[in-house]
Protein backbone atom coordinates (compact mmCIF):
# COMPACT_ATOMS: atom_id res chain seq x y z
CA UNK A 1 0.00 0.00 0.00
CA UNK A 2 1.93 3.25 -1.37
CA UNK A 3 0.77 6.53 0.20
CA UNK A 4 1.73 10.40 -0.54
CA UNK A 5 3.69 12.41 1.81
CA UNK A 6 1.10 15.13 1.54
CA UNK A 7 -2.69 13.91 1.17
CA UNK A 8 -4.88 15.53 -1.17
CA UNK A 9 -7.07 16.94 2.21
CA UNK A 10 -3.78 18.18 3.69
CA UNK A 11 -5.01 21.66 4.47
CA UNK A 12 -8.40 19.98 6.32
CA UNK A 13 -6.28 17.93 8.32
CA UNK A 14 -4.13 20.78 9.17
CA UNK A 15 -6.81 22.93 10.70
CA UNK A 16 -8.41 19.78 12.88
CA UNK A 17 -4.83 19.05 14.21
CA UNK A 18 -4.42 22.98 14.85
CA UNK A 19 -7.68 23.57 16.10
CA UNK A 20 -7.71 20.69 18.68
CA UNK A 21 -4.21 22.11 20.23
CA UNK A 22 -5.86 24.89 20.54
CA UNK A 23 -8.93 24.56 21.76
CA UNK A 24 -7.79 21.76 24.44
CA UNK A 25 -4.94 24.22 24.92
CA UNK A 26 -7.71 27.07 26.09
CA UNK A 27 -9.33 24.42 28.43
CA UNK A 28 -5.63 23.58 29.96
CA UNK A 29 -4.82 27.02 30.91
CA UNK A 30 -8.24 27.51 32.81
CA UNK A 31 -7.82 24.15 34.97
CA UNK A 32 -3.86 25.55 35.28
CA UNK A 33 -4.47 29.12 36.57
CA UNK A 34 -7.10 27.25 38.95
CA UNK A 35 -4.06 24.87 40.25
CA UNK A 36 -4.94 21.80 38.68
CA UNK A 37 -2.73 18.64 38.08
CA UNK A 38 -3.59 18.20 34.66
CA UNK A 39 -2.88 21.82 32.94
CA UNK A 40 -1.97 23.46 29.82
CA UNK A 41 0.06 20.93 28.38
CA UNK A 42 -1.74 17.21 29.24
CA UNK A 43 -4.88 19.06 27.96
CA UNK A 44 -3.42 19.60 24.30
CA UNK A 45 -1.25 16.46 24.05
CA UNK A 46 -4.94 14.70 24.47
CA UNK A 47 -6.83 16.90 22.70
CA UNK A 48 -4.11 16.44 19.86
CA UNK A 49 -3.92 12.94 20.09
CA UNK A 50 -7.77 12.30 20.28
CA UNK A 51 -8.07 14.26 17.21
CA UNK A 52 -4.96 12.05 15.60
CA UNK A 53 -6.35 9.14 16.47
CA UNK A 54 -9.75 10.22 14.79
CA UNK A 55 -8.59 11.32 11.64
CA UNK A 56 -7.13 7.68 11.43
CA UNK A 57 -10.51 6.46 11.90
CA UNK A 58 -12.28 8.61 9.73
CA UNK A 59 -9.38 8.44 6.51
CA UNK A 60 -6.66 6.14 7.67
CA UNK A 61 -8.69 3.26 5.72
CA UNK A 62 -9.87 4.46 2.44
CA UNK A 63 -7.01 3.17 0.64
CA UNK A 64 -7.66 -0.42 1.65
CA UNK A 65 -11.31 0.10 1.60
CA UNK A 66 -11.00 1.74 -2.11
CA UNK A 67 -8.88 -1.53 -3.23
CA UNK A 68 -11.01 -3.84 -2.03
CA UNK A 69 -13.15 -5.87 -5.10
CA UNK A 70 -15.39 -7.70 -2.80
CA UNK A 71 -16.45 -7.71 0.85
CA UNK A 72 -13.74 -7.12 3.23
CA UNK A 73 -12.45 -10.24 4.84
CA UNK A 74 -11.23 -8.73 7.99
CA UNK A 75 -11.19 -4.82 10.09
CA UNK A 76 -7.90 -3.52 10.27
CA UNK A 77 -9.17 -0.90 12.52
CA UNK A 78 -9.38 -3.72 15.58
CA UNK A 79 -5.59 -3.33 16.08
CA UNK A 80 -5.39 0.50 16.61
CA UNK A 81 -7.91 0.04 18.65
CA UNK A 82 -6.06 -1.96 20.80
CA UNK A 83 -2.98 -0.03 20.87
CA UNK A 84 -5.15 3.03 22.03
CA UNK A 85 -6.81 1.38 24.89
CA UNK A 86 -4.11 -0.62 26.23
CA UNK A 87 -1.11 2.28 26.09
CA UNK A 88 -3.04 4.10 28.73
CA UNK A 89 -1.91 1.23 31.29
CA UNK A 90 1.84 2.49 30.43
CA UNK A 91 1.10 5.92 30.25
CA UNK A 92 -0.66 5.45 33.88
CA UNK A 93 2.46 3.96 35.34
CA UNK A 94 4.00 7.62 34.52
CA UNK A 95 2.32 9.38 37.13
CA UNK A 96 3.55 9.79 40.57
CA UNK A 97 1.41 10.78 43.31
CA UNK A 98 3.34 12.39 46.04
CA UNK A 99 2.34 14.64 49.33
CA UNK A 100 -0.82 15.35 47.20
CA UNK A 101 1.23 16.62 44.28
CA UNK A 102 0.50 14.77 41.01
CA UNK A 103 3.40 14.76 38.48
CA UNK A 104 4.06 13.19 35.13
CA UNK A 105 1.08 13.78 33.32
CA UNK A 106 2.52 15.33 30.75
CA UNK A 107 4.75 12.51 30.13
CA UNK A 108 1.94 9.95 30.24
CA UNK A 109 -0.56 12.19 27.72
CA UNK A 110 2.72 12.27 25.22
CA UNK A 111 3.22 8.42 25.45
CA UNK A 112 -0.34 8.07 24.54
CA UNK A 113 0.06 10.42 21.77
CA UNK A 114 3.55 8.42 20.31
CA UNK A 115 1.16 5.34 20.32
CA UNK A 116 -0.89 7.43 17.64
CA UNK A 117 2.10 8.24 15.74
CA UNK A 118 3.11 4.98 15.70
CA UNK A 119 -0.34 3.90 13.91
CA UNK A 120 -0.64 6.47 11.56
CA UNK A 121 3.20 6.12 10.12
CA UNK A 122 2.18 2.02 10.10
CA UNK A 123 -0.45 2.77 7.69
CA UNK A 124 1.63 5.54 5.57
CA UNK A 125 0.03 8.92 6.60
CA UNK A 126 3.69 10.64 7.29
CA UNK A 127 2.13 13.89 6.68
CA UNK A 128 -0.15 13.47 10.04
CA UNK A 129 2.52 12.12 11.44
CA UNK A 130 5.23 14.88 11.18
CA UNK A 131 2.43 17.80 11.80
CA UNK A 132 0.98 15.74 14.94
CA UNK A 133 5.07 15.48 15.98
CA UNK A 134 6.15 19.03 16.03
CA UNK A 135 2.84 20.12 17.78
CA UNK A 136 4.13 17.85 20.67
CA UNK A 137 7.58 19.24 20.44
CA UNK A 138 6.34 22.70 20.80
CA UNK A 139 3.72 21.50 23.72
CA UNK A 140 6.33 20.17 25.69
CA UNK A 141 9.72 22.66 25.13
CA UNK A 142 8.30 25.59 23.69
CA UNK A 143 4.72 25.81 26.43
CA UNK A 144 7.17 23.93 29.07
CA UNK A 145 9.04 27.31 28.84
CA UNK A 146 5.91 29.41 28.77
CA UNK A 147 4.36 27.48 31.61
CA UNK A 148 7.70 28.01 33.94
CA UNK A 149 7.95 31.76 33.73
CA UNK A 150 4.05 32.67 33.93
CA UNK A 151 1.54 30.24 34.63
CA UNK A 152 3.43 28.39 36.90
CA UNK A 153 3.53 31.66 39.27
CA UNK A 154 -0.23 31.13 40.10
CA UNK A 155 0.76 27.49 41.47
CA UNK A 156 1.63 26.34 45.17
CA UNK A 157 5.08 25.45 46.70
CA UNK A 158 4.69 22.98 49.85
CA UNK A 159 7.61 23.03 52.38
CA UNK A 160 7.53 20.62 55.44
CA UNK A 161 9.47 21.64 58.51
CA UNK A 162 10.56 19.14 60.90
CA UNK A 163 10.33 21.07 64.18
CA UNK A 164 10.43 20.51 67.81
CA UNK A 165 6.76 20.65 69.64
CA UNK A 166 6.48 24.32 71.02
CA UNK A 167 3.35 25.93 71.64
CA UNK A 168 4.58 29.20 69.85
CA UNK A 169 6.33 27.14 67.01
CA UNK A 170 3.27 27.70 64.60
CA UNK A 171 3.67 31.66 65.03
CA UNK A 172 7.34 31.36 64.38
CA UNK A 173 7.28 30.12 61.59
CA UNK A 174 4.23 32.05 60.00
CA UNK A 175 5.55 35.19 60.90
CA UNK A 176 9.01 34.24 59.19
CA UNK A 177 7.22 33.41 55.77
CA UNK A 178 4.91 36.83 56.78
CA UNK A 179 8.54 38.74 57.42
CA UNK A 180 9.60 37.25 53.77
CA UNK A 181 6.30 38.53 52.15
CA UNK A 182 5.43 34.67 51.82
CA UNK A 183 1.98 34.15 51.58
CA UNK A 184 0.40 31.24 53.00
CA UNK A 185 -2.29 29.77 51.70
CA UNK A 186 -2.60 26.46 53.57
CA UNK A 187 -1.21 24.38 56.34
CA UNK A 188 -1.41 21.22 58.73
CA UNK A 189 0.57 20.30 61.92
CA UNK A 190 0.95 16.39 62.29
CA UNK A 191 2.64 15.34 65.43
CA UNK A 192 5.65 12.39 64.91
CA UNK A 193 7.70 10.01 67.03
CA UNK A 194 10.88 11.80 68.67
CA UNK A 195 13.24 12.72 65.92
CA UNK A 196 16.80 13.11 67.86
CA UNK A 197 15.24 12.63 71.58
CA UNK A 198 13.64 15.68 70.78
CA UNK A 199 9.45 15.76 70.64
CA UNK A 200 8.81 17.08 67.27
CA UNK A 201 5.99 17.64 64.33
CA UNK A 202 5.56 17.92 61.19
CA UNK A 203 4.97 21.61 59.74
CA UNK A 204 3.29 21.24 56.30
CA UNK A 205 3.52 24.57 54.31
CA UNK A 206 1.77 26.00 51.05
CA UNK A 207 2.87 29.14 49.63
CA UNK A 208 2.55 31.11 46.41
CA UNK A 209 5.16 29.21 44.37
CA UNK A 210 5.69 32.76 42.10
CA UNK A 211 6.87 34.57 45.57
CA UNK A 212 10.05 31.94 46.20
CA UNK A 213 12.81 33.80 44.49
CA UNK A 214 16.06 31.18 45.83
CA UNK A 215 14.64 28.08 47.02
CA UNK A 216 17.91 27.22 48.57
CA UNK A 217 17.92 30.58 50.54
CA UNK A 218 15.15 29.75 52.22
CA UNK A 219 15.94 26.68 53.41
CA UNK A 220 19.37 27.91 54.97
CA UNK A 221 17.01 30.85 56.39
CA UNK A 222 14.36 28.66 57.87
CA UNK A 223 16.97 25.91 59.03
CA UNK A 224 18.30 29.13 61.20
CA UNK A 225 15.14 29.13 63.43
CA UNK A 226 15.22 27.89 66.71
CA UNK A 227 13.96 24.39 67.05
CA UNK A 228 13.85 23.81 63.44
CA UNK A 229 15.34 20.40 62.87
CA UNK A 230 15.10 19.70 59.19
CA UNK A 231 13.01 21.22 56.28
CA UNK A 232 11.90 19.39 53.18
CA UNK A 233 11.01 21.29 49.84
Amino acid sequence: MEMDFLPADYMVITVRLLMAAVLSGIIGIERETKKQPAGLRTHLLVGTGACLMMILSVTGFDTYINTMTGPLQFDPSRIPSYVISGIGFLGAGTIIVNRGSVKGLATAASIWVAAGLGLVIGIGMYYVAVLSTLIVIGTLYVLGEVEKKYISKHKQKQIVIIAEDQSEMFAKLSGFFENNDLKVTDFQIEELDTYSEKQVSKYIFSLKEGKVQNEMELVKEIQKLDGVAKVIV
